[in-house]
């Protein structure tokens, strides 16, 4: 967490009042980081209500946010996580309302009630929110868009509109025009990644003019964009209804698959494309980092209607909480060939488990029963079978009790 100031609450009810603002509107950017976010198509995110009952309540001075101020952590090496728990430990010192990343939107603090973030002039008047700072392309965009939604979403909650200096600032703004605050933050932040990802920049005017789109969807004032790149299905075309059904098949196997080898355009997200929240979060083009990595798979979703397809969800290791969706394209399981068998056989008297699916396959697999959860000696019926490549192991469905598994040959005795 940055270095943050202790405004004491004596310095809050001193100086309420004491500064007004006057200063107008500019004209909104036609900058072109706010050009490729719209052509995103990014679905709106949603606010997770994260409350801590540990902050102290106090009111604004006319009790309602008079608009909203913008931070940015200014570390590098941290998470949203990491610091919500390092406010919450320092909140005697400072604190905010809301975290934003590229995948989220926590608010911790009840923005019914100010917070200690910016000096007592601004804090005594500004919902505040912290920018955790992102690593790529896709994801500062994605941050980008996700912060310019929640103070859209802000403004139009406290029946207020977007101007700039007025009820969007951000902290440097206040440093420069109400004082109580030295700080100039997000203005470095902004203009390296904007620099080292977009090789343009991106500023505070910028900013309002992407506040402004996203306070006229909320507001429903203009229409969003009609066409977008789908980069995982290399095509251009205009944006197809959201998918009608998405099932999803949760692995608890730790299966794995490997990343593409190619240098394509794949990108990852949060959730399933075209789902409720879902946005993009990185690489954009898959990296040399990623390609050809192994990964562990745990869940697998088939979208029907709109735009078709398959998705699979990764992580890098078995025990890392962090995920990503990805299509069905960048990924490679092990190969199974099926086909039609028949015949009947007797379940071995081993604890041998029964799946859903053949293991480590793309169906992706559960353990559903064992063999020990029938009486010995019971008979299966066999109706097809697949042979995985990669171990040289032969897998049987069978039929028992009107349900069907799948289980390895060794696990089957008196084969006909």
């Amino acid at each position: 967490m940055k270095a943050w100031h202790h405004w004491m609450l004596r310095g809050l009810a001193m100086t309420t009042g004491i500064i007004g603002l006057a200063w107008g509107t500019t004209t909104a950017s036609a900058n072109s980081i706010n050009t490729y976010i719209s052509n995103q198509g990014y679905s709106t995110p949603k606010i997770t209500k994260a409350i801590w009952s540990g902050f102290p309540k106090y009111n604004y001075r006319h009790n309602k946010p008079e608009g909203v101020v913008v931070h940015e952590t200014a570390n590098p090496h941290s998470t949203l996580t990491n610091e919500v728990t390092c406010m919450k430990n320092n909140y005697q010192n400072a604190f905010v309302h809301t975290f934003v990343d590229a995948s989220s939107i926590v608010n911790i603090a009840n923005t019914k009630y100010l917070c200690w973030g910016a000096g007592p002039i601004a804090n005594n008047r500004y919902v505040q929110f912290e920018q955790v700072e992102v690593h790529s392309k896709a994801a500062f965009a994605s941050e980008l868009n996700n912060a310019a939604y929640y103070t859209a979403y802000i403004l139009k909650q406290s029946g207020l509109t977007p101007k700039r200096y007025t009820t969007v600032l951000s902290h440097h703004d206040v440093s420069n025009n109400l004082g109580g605050t030295n700080h100039s933050d997000p203005d470095a932040y902004w203009s390296n990644s904007a620099k080292n990802y977009f090789g343009t920049t991106y500023t505070m005017t910028d900013f309002v003019a992407l506040v402004k789109m996203q306070y006229a969807k909320l507001t429903g004032s203009s229409t969003t964009t009609d066409t977008t790149t789908d980069e995982n299905q290399h095509t251009t075309a205009p944006v197809a209804p959201k998918p009608k059904t998405v099932t999803y098949n949760k692995a608890t196997n730790n299966e794995t698959a490997t990343l593409s080898t190619n240098y394509t355009k794949w990108s990852v997200y949060n959730h399933v494309k075209g789902t409720k929240g879902a946005a993009k979060i990185g690489w954009g083009r898959l990296s040399a980092d990623h390609r050809g990595a192994k990964v562990y798979v745990d869940n697998r979703a088939v979208k029907k209607g709109g735009w078709s397809g398959t998705w699979y969800r990764i992580r890098f290791s078995k025990n890392t909480k962090t995920k990503y969706w990805v299509y069905s394209g960048v990924l490679t399981f092990p190969k199974v060939t099926y086909s039609n068998a028949s015949g009947s056989a007797t379940l071995a008297p081993t604890h041998a488990p029964l799946y859903n699916h053949v293991l480590n396959s793309n169906y992706l697999s559960k353990k559903v029963a064992y063999t020990n959860s029938f009486p010995a000696g019971t008979k299966v019926t066999i109706n097809k079978k697949g042979d995985k490549a990669s171990d040289g192991s032969t897998w049987f469905r069978i039929t028992l009790n009107n349900k069907s598994y799948w289980i390895q040959n060794t696990n089957l005795a008196g084969q006909a």
